[in-house]
């Protein structure tokens, strides 16, 4: 049974979100938090599948806690939900490991089905954050050709996926600081410059799905 974690300071829209969650056959809420530091806190207790955090909580931004999350808990997709849309927000939360960002005022269309998106081990773009997100790509354009190797393209599906160092090494049966050389060789190659770059790069491609 998937699990999700909640994490905003504002109870009714928490309270909003629980809801349209649970309303989900199959789907558990496992915690609550009002706060960036609480939710650091239950997602190391209860390891949810899922944390559908705010950006702006007290003690510590939801895009903090995202970064912290991806490193400690690299299992655990996260989803921003916030009522901010700044581009350069998008942008911070993307490259801090979150691939799924929903507009508090389009929950209801978008929030369960970015849920079921990182479930799958797949990004969620909106059209809004798409276009952020696409704006300040600086790689090569789809169609072009490809310099990467096979092995290479393995590791930018398992990165778009969500897999940390560690979990590409241990699936790949290569040492982490061989992914490390690999991911440093496609950063170079392509010219990106941050993970945000690389699921891009790895759905124009068609390498795995938006």
């Amino acid at each position: 049974m998937p699990r999700i974690l909640l994490a905003d300071d504002h109870d009714i829209a928490r309270e909003g979100v629980r809801a349209l969650v649970a309303s989900h056959p199959g789907w558990e809420v496992c915690g609550e938090a009002r706060a960036g530091r609480d939710a650091l806190r239950l997602a190391a207790e209860l390891k949810p599948d899922v944390l559908v955090t705010d950006v702006l909580m007290p003690d510590l931004n939801g895009v903090d806690v995202a970064r912290q999350i991806r490193k400690d808990l690299s299992a655990t997709e996260i989803v921003i939900l916030s009522g901010h849309e700044d581009d350069a927000l998008i942008q911070q939360a993307f490259d801090a490991g979150v691939r799924a960002y929903v507009s508090k005022s389009e929950a209801r269309v978008h929030l369960i089905p970015a849920i079921e998106a990182l479930l799958a081990r797949k990004p969620y773009l909106t059209v809004r954050v798409a276009e952020v997100l696409m704006r300040d790509y600086k790689g090569p354009a789809a169609g072009s050709a490809d310099p990467l190797t096979a092995r290479e393209r393995e590791i930018v599906q398992l990165l778009a996926e969500g897999r940390s160092n560690k979990e590409i090494s241990s699936t790949l049966d290569i040492g982490v600081k061989t992914v490390e050389t690999h991911r440093a060789s496609i950063m170079r190659k392509l010219n990106l410059n941050g993970l945000s770059d690389i699921v891009l790069y790895a759905i124009r491609h068609k390498i795995v799905e938006a």
